[in-house]
């Protein structure tokens, strides 16, 4: 785990040069917020704005100094006492009120403490914690803001699907008004275009309401929102998992997905712990040595003022006898945490095995959703021409122009939102198996445009 640890610290590393760079670009972003604003700059804008991040980051910078805390245990501890006294001597002869003023430099070097090696490991550990915790930490606002910012252009691609149906309802509308006043359809018509238009309506009402929730959403990641988002370009063919297999996916989840390097690092931290208790019951070896100077100021005759200087060094064992039974206690307590430890990081394995099978399946499941709703909406637009001719001719009726009409904003808004889910399935997948960085972003940017 050591390498692994080590690998992490330097993950962490390169993570505050990510900080550094987005901050740059919160500055060139916030100069510019008319202008379009794509993934990459809102995901560096996030790691500076937001809280749960820089909460993480907090606690990330708490935990390095675990690692020195712990060392201090191994080190000398150097102490100064001193003090300054009024004192009185009553005796049968002598009433005696004289001032003493004493100093002693201490040191304590501990040669044998278990306890203080199994803390100074567990320092190191918790450290090696902090540092993963933070590595996940960079993946969930990574996904959280991925997930928003596609919510959102979803979002507007379906109020551009419901205001273009709104808008054709209504051209229908109006035709079927004509018609029905040079006697060339009936009431019936006209009442059902009303109601279709009166349904496209309420749907871009809707449709704009969930568009105003998923920037609220956005907002909460980052503070400025842009009036411009980069889309996912039509052409675009989504790509499917590389490897092509579950298993090297699933694999790879149970040892690096970050949740599972989190729990294995919190069982050796319980290993230690009861290292550390049962280390209570052993005896513990300490160099000490001392050098101190006291003094007397007598006000009474004979008047003098006595010295004294001291220096001791040696060695002090220390063997602990009876404790109440608290440290028998403290390695029971120690002996169920880490079971419970064990039991923690198998449940962190199957849910990452979850996680990546979820991620997987959704991914595969999506292109092909993609596929069949892209073949859905062609379909959709060469019914709704077939429809407006036959209605023209005279063999359609205007129901069945409307009903093509919804078809072809239904095949649209479905096609938009399985595109984006399945880019996020994609994500996800890196995430599962504690692969997504930066550059996974970065890609999927590069597959977005201004409109």
């Amino acid at each position: 785990m050591s390498g692994s640890h080590a690998r992490r610290r330097g993950a962490a590393r390169t993570l505050l040069r990510r900080i550094a760079l987005g901050m740059g670009a919160v500055a060139a972003f916030g100069a510019g917020a008319a202008q379009a604003a794509d993934l990459l700059a809102l995901y560096r804008q996030a790691l500076v704005q937001d809280p749960s991040y820089a909460a993480a980051r907090a606690s990330m910078m708490a935990g390095q100094e675990k690692t020195v805390q712990g060392r201090a245990l191994l080190l000398p501890n150097v102490a100064l006492d001193a003090n300054a006294l009024h004192n009185r001597l009553e005796a049968s002869e002598l009433d005696k009120d004289y001032g003493s003023h004493q100093w002693t430099v201490r040191l304590t070097q501990p040669l044998f403490r278990l306890q203080n090696w199994a803390a100074a490991k567990q320092g190191e550990l918790q450290t090696s914690l902090s540092d993963l915790q933070w590595a996940q930490a960079q993946q969930d606002v990574a996904l959280r803001l991925a997930q928003a910012y596609f919510d959102v252009v979803a979002a507007q691609e379906a109020v551009a699907a419901a205001d273009e149906l709104r808008r054709a309802a209504g051209e229908q509308l109006q035709f079927a008004k004509k018609s029905f006043e040079v006697g060339t359809v009936t009431i019936v018509d006209v009442d059902e275009a009303q109601s279709r238009f009166d349904l496209a309506d309420a749907q871009l009402i809707a449709a704009q309401n969930q568009l105003d929730v998923a920037q609220q959403a956005l907002a909460a990641i980052v503070v400025d929102l842009p009036q411009k988002y980069a889309h996912l370009r039509p052409e675009v063919k989504l790509r499917g998992p590389d490897p092509a297999p579950m298993d090297p996916w699933v694999e790879a989840a149970q040892k690096d997905n970050f949740l599972v390097q989190q729990a294995m690092v919190s069982r050796e931290i319980a290993q230690r712990e009861v290292q550390r208790r049962r280390a209570g019951h052993l005896p513990s070896v300490d160099v000490v040595a001392q050098y101190g100077k006291s003094k007397d100021l007598s006000r009474f005759p004979p008047l003098q003022t006595e010295t004294v200087e001291s220096s001791q060094i040696g060695v002090q064992l220390t063997v602990p006898l009876y404790a109440g039974g608290a440290i028998q206690s403290q390695v029971r307590e120690g002996a169920a945490l880490l079971t419970k430890s064990e039991q923690d990081e198998e449940y962190a394995k199957r849910q990452a095995v979850l996680s990546a099978r979820q991620a997987y399946l959704g991914l595969t499941s999506g292109l092909a959703q993609v596929k069949a709703l892209e073949a859905a909406l062609q379909s959709s637009l060469s019914n709704l021409a077939s429809t407006k001719l036959g209605y023209e001719v005279g063999v359609r009726i205007n129901v069945d122009v409307l009903n093509a009409m919804a078809q072809v904003a239904d095949a649209r808004t479905r096609l938009s939102r399985a595109r984006y889910d399945t880019l996020m399935w994609q994500l996800r997948l890196k995430a599962a198996v504690g692969r997504l960085s930066e550059e996974d972003l970065a890609a999927v940017n590069a597959l977005l445009a201004e409109e």
